[in-house]
């Protein structure tokens, strides 16, 4: 057995946390189908272009779980889907949610699989019936769902590390990884699960990219199987994967890689008990940035080349995004004083989610990427001055230095709502 592999099986024994709901904690799941129809454009590679799909291979799927406490509420979403929707799809989900059952905070997180569709498009297949448009609706249903079925709740958490990921970008000696596999348990009062929410870092790149048919990738044999056992819905909620891919080892190809890391949540989740402790509070804040875009996409010669490489539609999508400069999103929760959950609009590299998980001194924290929007590629400044894929302009479009800027806000966030930071003015940058 490895030094590794030892250090994770020894780490099995939870380093977890457990709260009572006793005092107020509500939780509620929904589950619902968002496979879009045949023929619709697929996201991922760009040397696809816009080739239609040509079938399904597995269901795409939305999983919402809205918690309350008091008066305050956040939704968690995983979705089936190569990103989070676009800032016109998520003000649309976000108003119709609120008017309904007045959840306000989300966190919509896409599982980055590589074989959903391009939900840029939102005029397929025609503008009277747009896909995209039924998704909006069908994503503000599953969590106006989750929120009707509320119940009184506890939770637990539980994490480990696991040796099923690998930094595929630097080729410095030193290679960070994010390897912990973090679970939420969520039950009701007679320990009956209400659902399961897993954060891991590894890009859902293991379907064939010749494969013309959607597929939730890893993400969805893992949450399968994690819900057959245990009979309430599993959120799989993406972490820092910017540069992150899925270590298969022996585990080769989506279903056999995706039923190992379900075997090592339902590990935890067996080990796990939701027991009473202290009172629970739940905070949650919504920050937005503004930053220089590296490339300008405004120019004919640097957009025709970015066509070449994609296809039209995506570059004209994003010649309107960026015109103002890259405007990603950050929302921050903080459940029962001791679990962060940090939510951005990207792809992070690993050292970010590393960072901010040691400074935010914190029992656990969930780091979300791909979550409400999507900005490309947010690698670190050493990242950056290494260059390569994903640490270049090609699709990391905000300016060098972006993605600590937006991590120091959240360290900022997490430390305030613990009264840390009292005497803070209010921050005037953004």
């Amino acid at each position: 057995m490895t030094p590794r592999l030892w250090l994770s099986v020894v780490a099995c024994w939870l380093v977890g946390s457990v709260a009572s709901a006793a005092d107020g904690l509500q939780a509620g799941a929904a589950k619902t189908d968002i496979t879009p129809p045949v023929g619709f454009a697929m996201w991922g590679y760009g040397a696809r272009h816009d080739a239609p799909s040509l079938g399904v291979h597995d269901a795409l799927q939305a999983r919402a779980l809205v918690l309350t406490v008091g008066q305050e509420s956040i939704a968690l979403v995983g979705l089936d889907l190569g990103r989070a929707p676009t800032r016109q799809s998520m003000a649309t989900i976000r108003k119709r949610v609120k008017e309904a059952v007045g959840v306000e905070h989300l966190f919509l997180v896409g599982s980055h699989t590589h074989h959903g569709p391009v939900i840029e498009l939102d005029n397929w297949p025609s503008a009277e019936k747009s896909y995209v448009r039924e998704l909006e609706q069908k994503l503000a249903d599953v969590i106006v769902a989750a929120a009707k079925a509320r119940k009184p709740a506890r939770f637990g958490v539980a994490s480990k590390e696991v040796p099923f990921n690998r930094n595929r970008h630097t080729k410095r000696p030193e290679k960070p990884v994010d390897s912990e596999l973090l679970v939420l348990r969520v039950e009701d009062l007679d320990g009956k699960p209400i659902a399961h929410a897993v954060n891991f870092a590894a890009h859902p790149t293991m379907t064939d990219a010749r494969l013309r048919e959607f597929s939730a990738d890893y993400p969805g044999y893992l949450t399968g199987l994690v819900e057959k056992e245990t009979g309430a819905p599993c959120l799989f909620l993406q972490g820092a994967a910017g540069d992150l891919s899925a270590n298969a080892g022996e585990h080769r190809g989506p279903e056999l890689f995706g039923h190992a890391l379900a075997r090592e949540v339902l590990g935890l989740v067996s080990n796990l008990r939701c027991t009473a402790g202290s009172a629970t509070t739940l905070q949650a804040r919504e920050d937005d940035f503004q930053f220089k875009s590296r490339v300008d996409l405004g120019n004919p010669g640097v957009k025709a080349g970015f066509v070449a490489g994609f296809f039209k539609g995506i570059v004209d999508f994003y010649e309107q995004e960026y015109r103002d400069g890259v405007r990603p999103h950050l929302t921050t929760a903080l459940l029962d004083g001791r679990i962060g959950f940090v939510g951005v609009s990207g792809e992070f590299f690993c050292s970010h989610s590393l960072e901010l998980k040691r400074r935010a001194r914190l029992d656990h924290v969930f780091f979300l990427g791909y979550c409400n929007d999507y900005q490309q590629y947010f690698p670190t400044i050493e990242a950056a001055s290494e260059g390569g894929y994903g640490a270049d302009p090609i699709v990391d479009s905000a300016e060098v230095g972006a993605g600590e800027r937006m991590m120091n806000q959240a360290l900022v966030n997490l430390y305030k709502m613990r009264d840390k930071l009292p005497n803070l003015p209010p921050d005037k940058s953004r």
